[in-house]
């Protein structure tokens, strides 16, 4: 069980050899029985990973994109994903480490990453998408300001790469919160 780190929260972006502390930082958050000590565990829903190597490349090597970590003493202790698409930015790869979740963390990161994509890329909203069934994960994206606009996609079903479905009812739902 980690204990809560007490030192400041800093910020960078990811480079390439972040990459396999990244893949394990947020396969802890979602998927497996250590994912079980945080609240936004998938574990009840998906099985395998939540992302790879690949995955995480491809987040710190694409134009436009960049993967923000914070960090606490040192240690790595969330991440998420910022794209830049047209007049607003993508928020995704959201990952806080399970034992610091519910103590204010995950706030943080998402303030920073609306400042951030406010400030450096003028974004006049944030996206993101949120499986439809992660209702408290919702509400809590909703207490931030985020707002449900109904507008859903499909999950991608057969692609491991994003885990093995244990319900054949997931989808994800646009979450949309204007900035500034």
């Amino acid at each position: 069980m980690e204990t809560a780190a007490t030192g400041p929260l800093t910020f960078r972006d990811a480079s390439d050899a972040d990459v396999d502390t990244l893949v394990r930082l947020i396969q802890s958050a979602y998927r497996g029985d250590a994912s079980r000590a945080g609240w936004t565990t998938e574990a009840d829903i998906l099985e395998g990973q939540r992302t790879d190597r690949e995955g995480v490349l491809e987040v710190i090597k694409s134009p436009g994109s960049r993967l923000l970590m914070a960090e606490r003493d040192g240690r790595v202790v969330a991440c998420c994903q910022l794209e830049r698409r047209d007049d607003h930015a993508y928020f995704g790869m959201f990952a806080v480490s399970p034992g610091l979740q519910g103590a204010g963390l995950g706030k943080a990161v998402l303030a920073e990453a609306e400042r951030l994509v406010q400030e450096e890329w003028d974004a006049r909203e944030m996206h993101m998408t949120v499986i439809t069934v992660r209702e408290e994960l919702i509400a809590w994206y909703e207490r931030r300001g985020y707002r449900r606009t109904g507008k859903t996609s499909p999950f991608p079903y057969g692609d491991e790469r994003f885990g093995i479905p244990q319900r054949d009812d997931l989808e994800f739902e646009l979450l949309v919160k204007e900035l500034g």
